[in-house]
């Protein structure tokens, strides 16, 4: 069973002659553990796709599955059942609560799932410790970094029993050696059979995935089927 699976999604915002058509009959799917990344201009449709994919958005028409649900069919309390459980996000403007520490942020969504505390903040004080911010686990999201809110956002997703992993942009506050850190932790997410879907204009960490897919005016123009050569992608004029 995919983990993932979009069929002939299309997504349009307005009407008549101001329509924009932001996605346009895209199809995805996506294996447990595969890791696929989606690369395209600014404005061509990569955080639409994403959004709808974690059903934070609904597609004007076509299908959307989740671990072999249909979303349309799981009704709103379902779908806010399955993003708490199974889908982690990583939003570009990080989405932290400003009120929490680093650990209590990362903990939040396993107890709010019924995970004991004790259990919820040291798992959560693992995840930070193995993207480098053991150091920062007291601390709240003001007396952070750009690049250490980007990672504790990025352990917040991981944590628990998640299925499906969607990232916008992951590492685009890190430096070289953050970032490697931080697609290292997303392939070891893999490995525990998470699938995991980044969109992305940097070709370097399109190079982490097994698959690249390219969208360009909302519509799905080229894939690969092997993990890329970055002087490749870097080629192929799909950069923002």
């Amino acid at each position: 069973m995919s983990a993932l699976d979009v069929r002939a999604v299309t997504k349009t915002y307005g009407e008549g002659t101001t329509a924009v058509h932001a996605l346009v009959d895209v199809d995805l799917t996506v294996e447990p553990g595969e890791f696929v990344a989606v690369m395209g201009p600014s404005g061509s449709g990569k955080s639409t796709l994403l959004t709808i994919a974690g059903s934070l958005e609904e597609p004007t028409s076509g299908s959307v599955r989740v671990g072999g649900r249909d979303l349309a069919a799981l009704g709103r309390r379902g779908r806010e059942r399955l993003r708490r459980r199974e889908v982690g996000y990583v939003f570009q403007d990080f989405n932290l609560l400003a009120g929490l520490s680093a650990a209590e942020n990362v903990a939040l969504p396993l107890e709010l799932d019924g995970v004991p505390a004790g259990r919820a903040a040291a798992t959560a004080r693992a995840a930070l410790d193995d993207l480098g911010l053991a150091e920062g686990l007291d601390r709240f999201p003001d007396e952070l970094s750009g690049g250490e809110r980007q990672r504790v956002a990025i352990a917040r997703a991981v944590v628990g029993e998640r299925r499906l992993l969607l990232a916008d942009e992951p590492t685009g506050a890190l430096d070289s050696a953050n970032g490697e850190g931080v697609m290292r932790l997303i392939r070891a997410v893999g490995a525990r059979g998470v699938a995991t879907v980044v969109a992305t204009h940097d070709a370097q960490l399109a190079a982490w995935a097994d698959r690249v897919v390219f969208l360009r005016d909302g519509r799905m123009v080229d894939r690969t089927g092997a993990r890329p050569d970055p002087a490749t992608l870097l080629g192929t004029g799909t950069e923002a």
